[in-house]
């Protein structure tokens, strides 16, 4: 049977002790947080505060650390009580100083950084290394235990806590929302992620939305709207809102425990409702909304002005501590406010009473394996591509849809995942437009919303999952990467362009937590980017952007890979290869529209290791002599175009020596100091020569190949073509012609840059400039590509 969160024993109100024990707990982390803003040394305050004792540039966000510590002590009441399998996604930006306050306090802080112990000297290294040369940063990074969230980009932290959830019967995934994070667009459109979480095989999520009134300099939209609108929206989002608000400590405890138990009695009820088969109906599941002062319990007013609960709480209140006496008179009261001396004894360590609501052992939130997910991760179990490859007796003779072959490969992981439940594919509304149908032979599309007659393949315990905000998608994926399984976003290219800061932050979470020893590998963000930019002619100038894979080469070479496979087998043999991988954002950009089978799968996977190699068959190299000029080709309508060229240079310039290279892997086109893929210049000078033309046909933006080339021997020598932003809605063909890709504009060029073809091959170089008159004509007229080009095969 599968776990539920059972009902506390006793779930009701809160007695003297326990109420005193949760208010020592959350001053000790408003005293630890203030301290890591504030102080150098002296940390328990033994002696009058100096200005020496403080930092020399105070860094930090005070306003929303603590809300994040109340969060935080209530759900350790209730994680030991019940004895929950919890995380927390801690959303408001910069609220690092109370996360880890809360981190150094149940020891998980201590058992990662053994050095930072849990005492006087360690809370000194807490406090100094916070927003400090080589320390830590001032948000929730990689670096903090119980971490999946990087806080320093909002908009994401629902969408990931979701992903957390999937496929985790047993875990709660809380998420605290900051007001000023729920009014962006990624965070609005996560609220509809209810309506895809199975409360049968999902665990639950219980949104936090903590409102304290203010960004940085502005009110937010949430806090000033009146309660019952603000109730009416999170209902109207399927939600069932538990309110909490309040300045009085007391008060605010006995309401956030109440609340807590409450909320957390509603969701096991609607898990054993649904898994005991007593009901099928969506469920509205209970979230909390918080309601405290920004910048609780700090100073009341600065220089004559209101500070706690207005915008100036945000950062650091008191920015003149260590040049104006009054301030730091200020920040001695302030911080004596908690009574540091009845939270810690004589060696700065937490007194009992602080430690009573602490979970222990792996309960504790800095140190749930669900944060360190590469803990927790198996080995997808792949099946032979050999099953699903196409046979390629003669290249060229067959044509194949390669994302639809994918599709069968992806069934059967789906197939062999249905047990353990570990792999989910993701996409914004484009599964069976991009050509992956097949999977829905083992399992359907996540729905738990209506159903109508007419629908197909949905499902409650789908693992497809399907909406129409890529922001979403994406957010879903990282929180279900994050927690140790495995999954693939597809999504047309164009616009997987929204999602180019999520996946900035998630490069940096994987460049960040190469570097910590106590992170382990994590599967790999894996995109799958088709219906893209040489055949989104139908959809026009708006679906063809090919520039996400510039996006993504500009990030740290060693978390970055990208993919163009040419053909099915190639596709297969990449799938296979980057779905195996940990810790990389890998990148695939293949086509959907049938495509020539240029490789059979032994020399697809060979040719896909090597990443980048030259195509005996289709040059015209004899072995003897070097080539006299070098055709270069990465993606599957590159390749298609230069292979076309090939011919034609073959029929027309027999006596010319072509060689033409294939690049699978395109960081291979960087010099092995740059990216770990990167060719020493010996190879790339054999493959491309040092001194002879290179005409390179590529998918994307054509000054990319410059950038990855430029400090290659031969880059002056190299000329690309590629995409120029000419985009329509026209035929296939009249596409790259546009662009100058095309065949003949290829053959043209080979015949501008091969020194002396110039004037011997002017006849030849006339001809193709002519027929692209003609089809230019000819598309205008007949609404189709030339006959030659629309017929065309490989000859060889």
């Amino acid at each position: 049977m599968l776990p539920e969160q059972t009902p506390a024993s006793p779930a009701t109100a809160l007695d003297e002790d326990e109420l005193a024990a949760l208010d020592a707990h959350w001053r000790a982390a408003n005293y630890l947080a203030a301290g890591q803003i504030y102080l150098l040394a002296n940390p328990l305050l033994r002696e009058p505060l100096r200005p020496e004792h403080i930092k020399p540039r105070l860094l930090g966000h005070w306003g929303t650390s603590p809300g994040l510590n109340l969060v935080h002590t209530h759900l350790n009441r209730v994680i030991k009580a019940r004895e929950l399998d919890a995380v927390c996604v801690w959303g408001p930006g910069h609220g690092g100083p109370a996360v880890l306050a809360g981190s150094w306090l149940d020891g998980s802080y201590t058992q990662t950084y053994p050095d930072v112990t849990r005492d006087e000297a360690g809370m000194a290294r807490l406090f100094r290394q916070f927003s400090f040369p080589g320390g830590v940063p001032s948000h929730v990074a990689p670096e903090t235990p119980g971490s999946i969230h990087e806080g320093g980009e909002l908009g994401y932290s629902l969408s990931h806590a979701y992903g957390a959830a999937l496929d985790n019967p047993g875990l709660v995934a809380a998420c605290v929302i900051g007001d000023g994070e729920a009014e962006t667009g990624p965070l609005a459109a996560s609220w509809h992620s209810n309506k895809f979480l199975d409360p049968v095989h999902d665990g639950a999520v219980l949104p936090i939305l903590h409102l304290n009134g203010y960004k940085i300099a502005n009110p937010t939209v949430l806090a000033r709207i009146p309660e019952d609108e603000l109730d009416q929206l999170l209902r109207g989002y399927g939600h069932d809102p538990l309110h909490v608000t309040g300045s009085d400590p007391a008060q605010v405890h006995r309401a956030m425990a109440a609340a807590m138990d409450q909320a957390l009695d509603r969701i096991a009820a609607i898990q054993h409702a649904a898994r005991t088969g007593s009901t099928t109906e969506r469920p509205r599941w209970p979230m909390i909304v918080l309601r405290t002062p920004k910048g609780w319990t700090g100073p009341h007013e600065v220089d004559g002005v209101p500070v706690e609960g207005t915008w100036r709480a945000h950062q650091v209140p008191l920015d003149q501590v260590r040049t104006n006496p009054g301030h730091l008179a200020a920040l001695e009261a302030w911080l004596r406010s908690y009574r540091p001396e009845e939270l810690f004894d004589d060696d700065g360590r937490p007194e009992p009473q602080v430690l009573a609501c602490v979970p222990r052992g792996t309960r504790r939130l800095g140190a749930n394996p669900h944060a360190n997910g590469g803990l927790l991760a198996r080995q997808l179990p792949l099946p032979a591509p050999e099953k699903y490859a196409v046979e390629v007796d003669k290249h060229g003779a067959t044509l194949h849809e390669p994302t639809r072959v994918l599709g069968g490969m992806l069934e059967q992981v789906m197939a062999d995942t249905a047990e353990r439940r570990d792999f989910r594919l993701v996409g914004p509304d484009e599964t069976a437009s991009n050509r992956l149908q097949a999977v829905y032979g083992a399992t359907g599309k996540a729905w738990q919303a209506q159903t109508l007659p007419v629908d197909e393949n949905l499902a409650r315990d789908g693992r497809v999952m399907e909406i129409l905000s890529e922001h979403t998608c994406q957010g879903w994926l990282e929180g279900y990467l994050l927690t140790g399984r495995h999954g693939l976003f597809s999504c047309y290219e164009a616009f997987v362009h929204i999602v180019d800061s999520m996946v900035n932050q998630h490069i940096k979470w994987l460049r960040t937590t190469r570097r910590l020893s106590w992170r382990a590998p994590i599967p790999s963000l894996n995109y799958l980017l088709t219906s893209h930019v040489w055949r989104q002619d139908h959809n026009g100038f708006s679906h063809q952007d090919p520039g996400f894979v510039d996006h993504v080469l500009n990030k740290s070479p060693e978390a970055v890979r990208v993919y163009f496979p040419p053909d099915t087998n190639t596709l297969l043999a990449t799938a296979e290869h980057v779905l195996r991988t940990r810790d990389y954002v890998n990148v695939v950009v293949a086509g959907k529209q049938p495509c020539f089978d240029w490789l059979p799968l032994d020399e697809a996977r060979v040719h896909c290791a090597r990443g980048a190699g030259i195509w005996d068959w289709a040059g015209t190299e004899d072995g003897e002599r070097d080539p006299d000029v070098v055709l270069a080709c990465a993606g599957d309508v590159p390749t298609m175009e230069v292979l076309a060229a090939a011919q034609l240079l073959r029929r027309h310039l027999p006596h010319l020596a072509v060689r033409v290279v294939n690049v699978v892997d395109i960081a291979r086109l960087m010099p092995a100091e740059e990216h770990p893929h990167g060719m020493p210049d010996r190879e790339y000078d054999a493959l491309f020569t040092q001194d002879r033309p290179v005409i390179f046909a590529y998918h994307g933006y054509p000054w990319l190949i410059h950038r990855l080339t430029y400090r290659r021997t031969g880059h002056a020598h190299t000329h690309v073509r590629g995409y120029k932003e000419i985009g329509t809605t026209t035929t296939p063909f009249d596409m790259v012609l546009r662009n100058d890709l095309d065949r003949y504009r290829l053959v043209m060029d080979v015949i501008d840059r091969v020194p002396g073809l110039a004037v011997r091959a002017a006849h030849v170089r006339q001809q193709m400039a002519d027929i692209r008159t003609r089809h230019d004509s000819w598309v205008r007229e007949h609404g189709t590509d030339l006959p030659e080009v629309a017929d065309w095969t490989w000859t060889g």
